[in-house]
């Protein structure tokens, strides 16, 4: 496999450039600098004895969708120690706020960040770790990491695996190293029949659909106190909100916003970044737009005379959708693929988004069919839907009910993935 060995000595060469680019992603913020190492393969904290399951989940989504089936895991395997890596600080951050929830189970729960696919740093990573089990979220395929762990007889499991048709349209042309590759895990539980059946052409037989795991997940939580806090700063100001955006669709949120507010007195719309860091950045487009906003991150309150709350701080989403009963997805406006929808779902929010929804195609299209999402272009469409909505209530409200109704539907994916995982959790009950 040409391809294959091509890549390994990439990487292998590559390990300068590597360690100077964390060191400018910590610079910028996207990096923690005391903990750097790690993503050498370096662990900062000391190995439990007994027996360890390695969960890897690559950035956010990816951890919320999983954290709940560890805490499923922890309670279920009262003697076992679950060791999560990620790749983002965003993700690190959720987890520290998770364990502080979950204590009494998170106790076993330790973090690191992931090292980078480059084969010595991963063997270290494993010689330290000794996992009995891997268990990696998603789409998250490295070839260095899947040999290494092949050398030390760990066969992973694919959670919640997702198969884009780009991703999909790449594995074909390397069919051979796919094959080879994939056929190293001892189980791939896809999220959807469309990726089962990608992964299938790519020969791959071991291959289970239980649900997607991001579906059964329990509605985002909120601080009750900052909840009522906004609703009384916002009165009752019509309110839409723009989740999880990305960079190029603040400039069209502004523009829609002005449009809006043309005809709906008092507009109040909220931005969440996907990616809090951005705050400053977003803050500056709305001042170059002349636009009035207050900024959460800066202790900055709602005023009567702010037109925009830019939410800019982490784990508020689930405050954002509480306050909004009309919520456009970002990453959709934008060749990003979209972010997760279910969350607005599930807090009763009428759904709107943009043409680029690869990634949750079929969550996007489900709602569709039940009349609770509908699809925008642009900012002046986005404004017009938003406009007419405003304009009808019983329409948001229709919206709104065929939303949640859809999210209660969807239970049951979490238990059937801890059945699942039987056999790899043995020897871990005491």
């Amino acid at each position: 496999m040409a391809v294959l060995r091509l890549y390994r000595l990439i990487a292998f060469l590559a390990a300068p450039l590597l360690r100077f680019r964390l060191r400018q992603r910590a610079a910028m913020g996207k990096e923690d600098p005391s903990r750097i190492e790690e993503r050498f393969g370096h662990a900062s904290v000391q190995r439990p004895n007994g027996d360890l399951i390695w969960v890897h989940a690559a950035s956010v989504g990816e951890t919320n969708s999983i954290l709940p089936l560890i805490d499923d895991l922890l309670t279920q395997y009262p003697n076992s120690h679950i060791l999560l890596t990620t790749g983002t600080v965003t993700s690190a951050e959720i987890i520290a706020a998770h364990q502080n929830r979950q204590n009494k189970t998170c106790r076993r729960l330790i973090h690191q960040f992931a090292p980078l696919d480059r084969s010595a740093w991963v063997k270290r990573f494993l010689a330290h770790w000794r996992p009995q089990a891997a268990l990696w979220v998603e789409s998250e395929i490295w070839p260095n990491t899947i040999l290494a762990c092949a050398a030390k007889k760990i066969r992973p499991v694919m959670i919640n695996g997702r198969m884009s048709p780009r991703s999909f349209k790449r594995w074909r042309r390397f069919s051979h190293t796919a094959k080879h590759l994939l056929g190293q895990f001892s189980l791939l539980t896809a999220q959807d029949e469309i990726s089962a059946t990608r992964l299938q052409k790519l020969g791959i037989e071991n291959v289970v659909t239980p649900g997607n795991l991001k579906l059964d997940a329990p509605p985002l939580s909120v601080n009750p106190r900052h909840f009522e806090e906004l609703q009384q700063a916002l009165a009752d100001r019509p309110v839409w909100l723009a989740a999880s955006t990305h960079p190029g669709e603040e400039e069209q949120i502004l523009e829609a916003h002005r449009m809006i507010a043309e005809t709906i007195d008092s507009l109040v719309t909220l931005i969440v970044p996907r990616h809090p860091e951005r705050g400053d950045a977003i803050a500056d487009i709305l001042r170059h737009g002349h636009a009035s906003f207050a900024q959460r991150s800066k202790d900055e309150t709602m005023q009567a005379d702010n037109e925009i709350y830019l939410m800019d701080t982490l784990g508020e989403m689930g405050l954002a959708y509480r306050l909004a009963d009309i919520a456009f997805i970002g990453g959709t406006l934008v060749p990003h693929g979209g972010q997760n929808p279910f969350e607005a779902a599930q807090l009763n929010c009428a759904i709107l988004h943009g043409p680029h929804i690869v990634n949750f195609e079929i969550l996007f299209d489900d709602l569709a069919a039940r009349g609770a999402a509908a699809e925008v272009t642009d900012a002046a469409t986005l404004a017009t839907q938003v406009n007419a909505l405003f304009n009808n209530r019983a329409a948001i409200d229709q919206m709104r009910a065929s939303a949640k109704q859809y999210s209660a539907t969807m239970g049951g994916v979490r238990q059937r993935m801890v059945d699942l995982l039987a056999p790899f959790m043995e020897g871990q009950n005491g």
